[in-house]
C-alpha cells in the first residue's frame, strides 16, 4: 500500500516545478517573438500583457525599470521580439515570461525609425517652408529620376506629352528599390545639379511596401533632395504613401501622372488664357482710346476757352460788371455824402431853433403823458367798478334790499323750521335793524 507520506501538497509540487523551470539554464535567457495582446500599462510603469502565435500563448511581465529603455508604449497587435527568463507564480500555479528587452518585429522596426528620423529632420528645419522653391511654370526640360524599366518614366512621358508639347524629358536612371538604391539615386540627384540641364527634377517609382520604399527614408537621397538646386517634385508609391523626401522635397504629388501635371501647364489652359488676355488686350485697347478721346475733348474745349476771340468777349463782360458796379459806388457814395452834409446842417443850427425844438419835443411828451394818464385812469375806474359790482353781489346786505331777514335764537341762525319749537324766543334782523318775536305756531312745508 501507498502510505501518506508518499504524497506531495500543491504546494510542494509547485515548489519543485518553480524550481525546475527557473532553474534550468535554457529557460534562464530565452528569445520569443509573437503578437502583443492583452496590453495594460500599470500606474506604476510595468507593462502587463499576453504574447502569442497562432498556436499558444504565454503571460508576460515587464517591470518599470525595463520598459523605460525601449523608447516606445506598446499596443494590442504588435509584432515584437521579446528576451527574458521564464518564471513560476505559485499561488495560481501559472508561468510566465519575465521580459527584459523588448523592440518591435520587421515593419513595426522601420516605422519606429521612419518616426524617428521624421521627428528630429523636423526639429533641424527639412521640412520648412521657407526652404521650398517654387516649380517653374513653363519648364523647358523635365529631368526624371526613376527606374528606366518600371512604368513611372512612361506615365510621364504621356501625361507631358498630352499636356505640354515645348518641353523635353530627360531620364536619369536610377535603382529605386533594394541594396545600392538610395546611392543610385543620389548620385543622379548631384549629377542632374552638376550639368544643370533641367528646369525642374521628378523623383519617383511606383507604388510598394514600407521595405520597397526604404531607399527615400534613407540620409543620403533626404540630403540631396534638400541641397539640390534645381526644385524638386516627389512621386512615391501611392496616394498614401509618404516618404521622408516628401517632406523634404519642394513639392510632393501622390502619383508619377499627378507629378507631370504639376511640372507642366496644361494645353487647355494655356489656350483659354490666351483668350483671355486677348480680351483683356481688346478691352485695355478700347479703354485706352476712350481715354484718350476724352482728353483730346477736353483739350479742344480748353484750347477754345483760351483763344484770343473768348479772352477778348470775357474781357468784355468783365469790364461791364466793373462799369456797373462803379456806378452802384458812385451813387453810393453820392448818398452818403449828402447824408452827412444834412447831418451837419442840424447840427449846425441856431441856439433859437434848438430852443424852439426842444419845446416842441417838450408840448408833445406832456401830450403823450396826459394821454397815457388818462387811459391808465380809465383801465384802473373799469376794473374797480367790475370788483365792486362782484362784491356786492357777495354782500348779505344787499339780499336785505329785497325783502330777506336774519332770524337766530340765540347765538345761531335758525335756516330751518325744525330748528325753531311754540314759544322760543326769536330775533329777526332787518337791513335797518331788529326786532324780538315769540313762536306762537309753527307749519311745515
Amino acid at each position: 500500500m501507498i502510505s501518506l507520506e508518499q504524497y506531495l501538497s500543491v504546494s510542494a509540487l509547485t515548489k519543485y516545478i518553480k524550481a525546475k523551470l527557473e532553474g534550468d539554464k535554457h529557460l534562464f535567457s530565452i528569445l520569443l517573438k509573437g503578437e502583443i495582446s492583452n496590453f495594460k500599462k500599470h500606474s506604476r510603469g510595468h507593462f502587463y500583457f499576453t504574447l502569442k502565435d497562432e498556436g499558444a500563448q504565454i503571460s508576460a511581465i515587464m517591470f518599470s525599470r525595463d520598459a523605460e529603455k525601449i523608447g516606445f508604449t506598446p499596443k494590442e497587435g504588435d509584432h515584437v521580439l521579446v528576451s527574458g527568463r521564464i518564471s513560476l507564480y505559485e499561488p495560481s500555479g501559472t508561468y510566465s515570461i519575465q521580459v527584459s528587452t523588448l523592440k518591435l518585429d520587421g515593419i513595426g522596426e522601420l516605422y519606429l525609425k521612419y518616426e524617428q528620423l521624421k521627428k528630429d529632420l523636423e526639429e533641424k528645419g527639412y521640412f520648412k517652408i521657407e526652404h521650398k522653391k517654387p516649380i517653374p511654370k513653363f519648364p523647358k526640360i523635365i529631368g526624371v529620376i526613376t527606374s528606366p524599366t518600371g512604368a513611372v518614366i512612361e506615365d510621364i512621358k504621356n501625361t507631358v506629352s498630352r499636356r505640354y508639347l515645348l518641353t523635353e524629358i530627360h531620364l536619369y536612371p536610377a535603382l529605386v528599390q533594394g541594396p545600392g538604391s538610395a546611392e543610385s539615386i543620389r548620385s543622379q540627384i548631384l549629377l542632374a545639379n552638376i550639368k544643370n540641364e533641367v528646369d525642374v527634377l521628378i523623383v519617383g517609382r511606383g507604388g510598394g511596401s514600407i521595405e520597397d520604399l526604404w531607399s527615400f527614408n534613407e540620409m543620403p537621397v533626404i540630403q540631396a533632395i534638400y541641397d539640390s538646386r534645381i526644385p524638386i517634385i516627389t512621386a512615391i508609391g501611392h496616394e498614401t504613401d509618404f516618404t521622408i523626401s516628401d517632406f523634404v522635397s519642394d513639392l510632393r504629388a501622390p502619383t508619377p501622372t499627378a507629378a507631370a501635371e504639376l511640372a507642366t501647364p496644361n494645353v487647355i489652359d494655356i489656350k483659354e488664357k490666351i483668350d483671355e488676355y486677348l480680351d483683356q488686350i481688346v478691352y485695355k485697347t478700347a479703354q485706352y482710346f476712350g481715354q484718350r478721346k476724352t482728353e483730346l475733348i477736353y483739350l479742344d474745349q480748353r484750347l477754345e476757352r483760351l483763344s484770343p476771340e473768348m479772352k477778348l468777349d470775357q474781357l468784355k463782360i468783365d469790364l461791364s460788371k466793373k462799369m456797373i458796379d462803379l456806378e452802384k459806388n458812385y451813387f453810393y457814395q453820392l448818398e452818403n455824402k449828402r447824408y452827412r452834409i444834412d447831418s451837419l446842417n442840424h447840427m449846425m443850427k441856431s441856439p433859437l431853433d434848438k430852443i424852439k425844438s426842444y419845446i416842441e419835443r417838450r408840448e408833445n411828451l406832456d401830450l403823450r403823458l396826459k394821454r397815457n394818464i388818462e387811459s391808465i385812469q380809465d383801465i384802473k375806474l373799469h376794473k374797480f367798478e367790475i370788483l365792486r359790482t362782484a362784491l356786492g353781489a357777495l354782500n348779505p346786505l344787499m339780499m336785505m334790499d329785497k325783502g330777506f331777514a336774519v332770524v337766530s335764537k340765540g347765538d345761531f341762525v335758525i335756516t330751518s323750521i325744525k330748528d325753531i319749537q311754540v314759544n322760543d324766543q326769536l330775533n329777526i334782523r332787518f337791513k335797518d335793524g331788529s326786532v324780538g318775536a315769540k313762536v306762537t305756531e309753527k307749519g311745515e312745508k
